[in-house]
């Protein structure tokens, strides 16, 4: 059964398991898909801040575009758990003779390319998705502005869980231009954590 599909129950006792997955990746995609969603639902409360017909479409098309995001980064919640067990299984092979050595480190690398992918993919969407976050704040409804803050503290913990995990994979990749691009973006994504959302309009 995919993680997503579990109550939330059954879904945290899979947290607190022994098993290696869900680990963190998938917590860091999970606490983006609820910040996320949370912004989401303050651009659609009524008696927002926006008054214009501009800001009223501002306002919406943020919120659409962290509903978009949340339904990624709940994706993300397999996927990254997914992403983990390939390199279990590559790191698992034969490696009797010099073939499947070769075979061996050819689907290792492979595997833990995906398992980078699925990180920087829950930085993105959740950088994302913060980037709406001054808009909703300051046209939204006022009286949620703590779903705001609870929001934004969310995605920052999503955006600098799903860059350890993206940093300590890059750790064993061998393809230098590949890491290298990673890096760079990685490090650029990590910015949107530091940028502090406009105050609400009161």
């Amino acid at each position: 059964m995919k993680l997503t599909a579990r109550s939330v129950s059954n879904l945290l006792a899979a947290f607190r398991s022994s098993e290696p997955t869900p680990g963190g990746g998938s917590a860091a995609a999970l606490a983006g898909a609820v910040g996320a969603s949370l912004l989401a639902m303050v651009a659609a409360l009524s008696k927002p801040t926006a008054a214009s017909d501009a800001d009223r479409q501002r306002l919406a098309g943020a919120g659409t575009r962290c509903s978009e995001n949340a339904i990624q980064l709940e994706a993300l919640i397999d996927q990254d758990s997914d992403a983990y067990d390939l390199v279990v299984a590559a790191f698992r092979l034969p490696k009797a003779t010099d073939e499947d050595r070769a075979n061996r480190a050819t689907a290792i690398q492979r595997a833990l390319v995906t398992a980078t992918e699925a990180p920087l993919e829950v930085m993105r969407r959740a950088a994302d998705a913060l980037e709406t976050a001054p808009v909703i704040a300051a046209l939204g409804n006022p009286n949620a502005s703590s779903d705001v803050e609870v929001a934004l503290a969310l995605l920052g913990a999503s955006l600098r869980g799903a860059q350890q995990n993206v940093e300590i994979n890059l750790g064993s990749l061998k393809d230098v231009d590949y890491v290298t691009r990673v890096k760079e973006e990685s490090a650029r994504l990590a910015t949107a954590g530091t940028r502090a959302p406009e105050p609400p309009v009161r």
